[in-house]
């Protein structure tokens, strides 16, 4: 093929990367959420709700995850070197609010456990990924967090929860443009 022979691109709007546009374009890109847990000073447990989660290698096993430098639990686990994702089923909202606000209740009420590994793992998520923080990238506002694998939970099989234009699940999306104080877009994740 020449470059004669290509067709010009689909039109499309292009604008410059403002923080309420690249929240409305990158909620086009359905992700599944998920809640990273781990111990934060004192002993205490800390957690935050997180779409930004991916599998980085298979050998060594590795995974990775974006925490906001502003968040409150981050620093806690990366104190303590050691995390868990938790894996998030659709119909887990309520678990989801809990961890996706900083005014979230957290762990008030919730039955949870504390994993081999010294991390909380959540009531009837998914899976869990048990991990030591290995690799942490400053980049921009967040970090980019580099986990060794130690482990894999499988909990559940049901459907996973997705995020997708500001709401859950694909099959009837909110606007493209949604509100600031969307779940999780006013709030300072990690």
């Amino acid at each position: 093929m020449t470059a004669e022979s290509l067709s010009p691109p689909e039109a499309a709007e292009e604008t410059e990367p403002t923080p309420l546009r690249m929240r409305s374009v990158m909620g086009t890109f359905a992700s599944g959420v998920t809640v990273v847990t781990g111990i934060g000073p004192g002993g205490a447990p800390v957690g935050f709700a997180c779409q930004s989660f991916a599998s980085v290698s298979l050998e060594p096993a590795l995974v990775l995850f974006c925490a906001d430098h502003r968040g409150r639990a981050w620093p806690g686990i990366r104190e303590s070197g050691r995390f868990t994702v938790n894996i998030l089923a659709a119909e887990q909202t309520d678990l989801c609010g809990r961890f996706g606000s900083s005014r979230g209740r957290k762990y008030e009420g919730l039955h949870w456990e504390l994993s081999r590994w010294g991390t909380p793992s959540l009531p009837g998520v998914l899976t869990r990924v048990h991990a030591d923080v290995y690799d942490v990238h400053g980049a921009g506002d967040h970090d980019v967090v580099v986990g060794r694998v130690l482990a894999l939970e499988t909990v559940a099989d049901r459907e996973p929860m997705l995020f997708f234009r500001g709401g859950f699940g694909v099959e009837s999306p909110a606007p493209a443009l949604p509100a600031p104080d969307v779940w999780g877009w006013g709030d300072h994740w990690g």
